[in-house]
């Protein structure tokens, strides 16, 4: 069956639509959905029952490469920094020397059980040398997964940051492979500007994009998560264009924007939550419909080798060397290794040797999608499993509700408290953007000459309003109050 313009609507809601109604029944057996998405796409492909011939990797990799924007741009919304903050130097080094030990080590093993050349073994191992954060961030959050310490901010950065460096390690080595005269010092240069120049590019576009959604006056609200899907695209794009790394600097943008105040910041994070969701399903179910399942199985026998190789042995030993500086009980350290989540991203860039056409190619992509497949089915249906295994788990009764969950709820679970804005306060005539309200805490409602009206960025607080302040702890309230300029004896008294 081939793909039309007249079908092609039909055929994409139908596949959404079982893909959604599967995923709600699958995930009460602990099957990951991301892995249902990628089956019913090869079920609807040439190879199974629905005969869809699909074999374009440039509108794969186009999907894959929007769909990736999308996913990172949600889940660096959603980064809480004062989480990530103390396990930033983890992060960081999980993320850089963690992905390039992973691509080396897998890269070398590779090459001493195949006929593939050295730069070939290498370009294979980069490709999976990140964990994916569409699988990541669905799987601990669908989850709600509960971990010690900072385990799940760790795991959360590293697989949000560390696709840039899989990618840069994936074209450095695919133009080893095109031109074998070339050494491993000769990318480095390239390397080196695309990390540097994403990441101020990143910071830089989350400052003016701030300014942006800030300052322009746009008559709905709904549009406000259309300007910000605009800024994001401008981010990845502008800064590809200049040489810099575009998933570094969305990722990076979209954290700055998430721990900022921003106008409709709660229907910006909600409409990219759901987005986040869409472009997870089509990426899958896209890749899922490019591969032909016949194709796999003589790679099954030495892909197994590889996957089994990469989850116990590669992985592991990156994450142990990448942490030896820092002080993290052991047990912690092999759960970090456990969830090296490989999942749609090493597909995406497994289409980058495709489309440059080199001999190896279909082979590459045959073994890092099986690869992908078995981890996601290996380590992403047994997290909770694992993590009672090795105690890093927290009970279910004790499980901490996170702020950010707590005050986008419809329902939240906070402390709720009555300020009165005295005449005399300076913040009479500020806009709620511009207090510098603190992140764990909201003004919910404004009680206002016997109206109550639900407030949004640009609303101007006013003397004798009653702001119902709404967080998730006591001593919160004492910068709710700083922010607003107001004494708490002051706003108690009415003076």
């Amino acid at each position: 069956m081939n793909i039309t313009i007249e079908n092609i609507i039909l055929i994409g809601s139908v596949l959404l639509l079982i893909s959604i109604l599967a995923g709600k029944t699958t995930y009460r057996f602990g099957i990951p959905t991301l892995l249902l998405f990628l089956t019913i796409g090869m079920l609807a492909g040439s190879d199974g029952i629905g005969g869809i011939y699909f074999d374009n990797p440039k509108i794969a990799q186009f999907v894959g490469v929007v769909s990736l924007n999308f996913i990172l741009f949600s889940g660096g919304l959603d980064t809480n920094w004062q989480s990530v903050k103390p396990v930033l130097k983890e992060g960081i080094a999980l993320s850089t020397l963690g992905v390039l030990l992973t691509a080396v080590g897998l890269g070398y093993f590779v090459y001493l059980i195949t006929d593939f050349t050295l730069y070939e073994s290498l370009l294979l191992g980069a490709i999976v040398s990140s964990t994916d954060a569409a699988a990541v961030f669905s799987i601990l959050r669908g989850k709600n997964l509960a971990l010690k310490k900072n385990l799940r901010p760790t795991l959360e950065l590293e697989s949000g940051s560390n696709d840039p460096m899989a990618y840069v390690l994936t074209i450095a080595f695919l133009t080893l492979v095109q031109y074998p005269e070339k050494n491993i010092v000769s990318v480095l240069p390239m390397f080196l500007l695309q990390m540097v120049l994403g990441g101020a590019a990143g910071f830089l576009f989350g400052k003016l994009s701030k300014i942006i959604i800030n300052k322009i006056r746009l008559d709905f609200e709904g549009l406000y998560p259309v300007l910000t899907i605009a800024l994001m695209f401008i981010t990845f794009s502008a800064t590809d264009f200049i040489g810099g790394n575009g998933f570094l600097a969305i990722y990076i943008c979209s954290v700055y924007l998430g721990n900022q105040n921003i106008i409709h910041k709660k229907t910006i994070m909600r409409m990219f939550d759901g987005l986040a969701w869409l472009m997870q399903i089509v990426l899958f179910l896209t890749l899922g419909l490019l591969v032909f399942p016949t194709e796999i199985v003589p790679f099954i026998g030495i892909g197994i080798m590889i996957s089994l190789f990469l989850i116990f042995v590669a992985r592991p030993l990156a994450v142990l060397i990448s942490l030896l500086p820092f002080r993290m009980k052991m047990r912690r350290r092999f759960y970090i290794s456990w969830v090296g989540l490989r999942g749609a991203v090493p597909i995406v860039f497994a289409t980058y040797p495709l489309l440059a056409g080199i001999d190896k190619a279909n082979v590459i992509f045959n073994i890092v999608f099986f690869v992908s497949i078995t981890s996601v089915l290996i380590q992403g249906s047994t997290l909770s499993i694992v993590a009672k295994w090795l105690h890093v788990g927290l009970p279910e009764r004790v499980k901490p509700l996170s702020a950010t969950d707590e005050l986008l709820s419809e329902h939240p679970k906070a402390i709720m408290k009555e300020i009165k804005i005295t005449k005399t306060c300076p913040s009479n005539g500020v806009k709620i953007v511009d207090l510098g309200f603190p992140k764990n805490a909201i003004i919910a409602m404004i009680e206002r000459n016997g109206n109550y009206i639900t407030p949004n960025g640009l609303t101007e607080i006013a003397a004798n309003d009653k702001l119902v302040v709404l967080t998730d702890k006591p001593e919160i309230l004492d910068k709710v109050y700083e922010s607003l300029s107001l004494k708490k004896k002051e706003e108690e008294t009415g003076d």
